[in-house]
């Protein structure tokens, strides 16, 4: 990232209460995006999300809805993206320095949470996907390795023995997408080939450690390279899918083994582990793909009321119809 658009970029967070960890995301990050009239959006973590936004509201009340200045300050605002939603507010239409921002705000636990245990694959599945990260407090790129290894694992699951490294990055892309129920009327119907596409790059350096890795356990071999883009093969026997399965987060081990069963088995050290019993390959990317389909949906349903009530009826309109309206051109 050029200097003085990071500087841009710190600047603005200059005028907020600080934070711990705070990234960008989206299409902004798109080597080729010159549109300037998108918005740039950022996930910020905050330790105590009430006391931040009763904060944010001295110094920038423009920034929320009229209903949650007026109606209950940051313990509303609070309260409804944990009750409601999954956990994040987002104050969309931020007009700062011509230019157009969205910040959404989540406690740094709930943060940590859905890293490492996919509890709503909501946070999670944006940081799976190219990130730019400007505070980092508390390490969590560091965190995050547990998530890309995760993400990796589930999309090798869903991929045949043969396969090319960008169907590798648009299936990683598209485990907290399916079931989203924005995709059926409100996202671009090509929004994972475009992502994947003009991101490439940032992917490749992103999941190379992990690629490297699975190579060095023989769960992956590079066949050939094309235009610096690999074609690849994976081991699709019943010992790989077991130590795939073993990579993704506990919740959803454990709810697969409510569907497969679960058996119990001492690890190196001694402790008694709970496994997954698979019986074939398809059957566990199947049990897979049901759990995450389900978190999803429930997760993007949540967020998608808790967005209209916290955003208030101007702005939730705004936003969808800017939603629908980029959906719609992808459709026709």
């Amino acid at each position: 990232m050029e200097k003085t658009v990071k500087a841009e970029l710190q600047s603005f967070l200059s005028i907020l209460p600080p934070v711990d960890f705070c990234c960008l995301y989206g299409s902004t990050l798109h080597p080729n995006n010159h549109d300037k009239s998108k918005m740039i959006d950022f996930i910020l973590g905050v330790e105590n999300p009430e006391l931040w936004h009763s904060q944010n509201l001295k110094k920038n009340v423009d920034h929320y809805s009229s209903c949650m200045k007026l109606l209950g300050g940051g313990r509303l605002i609070t309260q409804v993206a944990d009750k409601i939603g999954v956990g994040i507010h987002f104050n969309p239409f931020v007009e700062w320095n011509d230019k157009r921002y969205k910040y959404g705000v989540v406690r740094m636990d709930n943060l940590v949470r859905d890293i490492l245990n996919w509890e709503r694959l909501y946070i999670s599945g944006r940081l799976q996907k190219p990130v730019h990260i400007l505070v980092d407090n508390l390490d969590i790129e560091n965190v995050n390795s547990v998530n890309l290894r995760a993400a990796m694992s589930g999309a090798l699951l869903l991929l045949p023995s043969k396969f090319t490294e960008e169907d590798l990055y648009a299936k990683i892309c598209s485990l907290s997408y399916e079931g989203d129920v924005r995709m059926l009327f409100a996202e671009d119907r090509n929004k994972v080939k475009k992502i994947v596409q003009g991101q490439f790059d940032l992917f490749q350096s992103r999941y190379k450690p992990f690629l490297e890795e699975y190579q060095t356990k023989d769960l992956l071999r590079s066949l050939s390279s094309e235009n610096h883009k690999a074609n690849m093969s994976q081991d699709c026997g019943l010992s790989a899918t077991c130590s795939l399965v073993s990579f993704l987060p506990a919740m959803i081990r454990s709810d697969m083994g409510m569907k497969l069963g679960e058996k119990k088995s001492l690890s190196e050290s001694g402790k008694v582990i709970k496994e997954v019993m698979i019986g074939s390959r398809e059957e566990a990317a199947k049990s897979m793909q049901r759990v995450l389909k389900r978190r999803v949906k429930i997760s993007s349903v949540r967020q998608a009321v808790s967005g209209v009530v916290a955003a208030g009826g101007v702005n939730a309109v705004k936003y969808l119809a800017t939603k629908v309206q980029k959906a719609w051109k992808s459709w026709t």
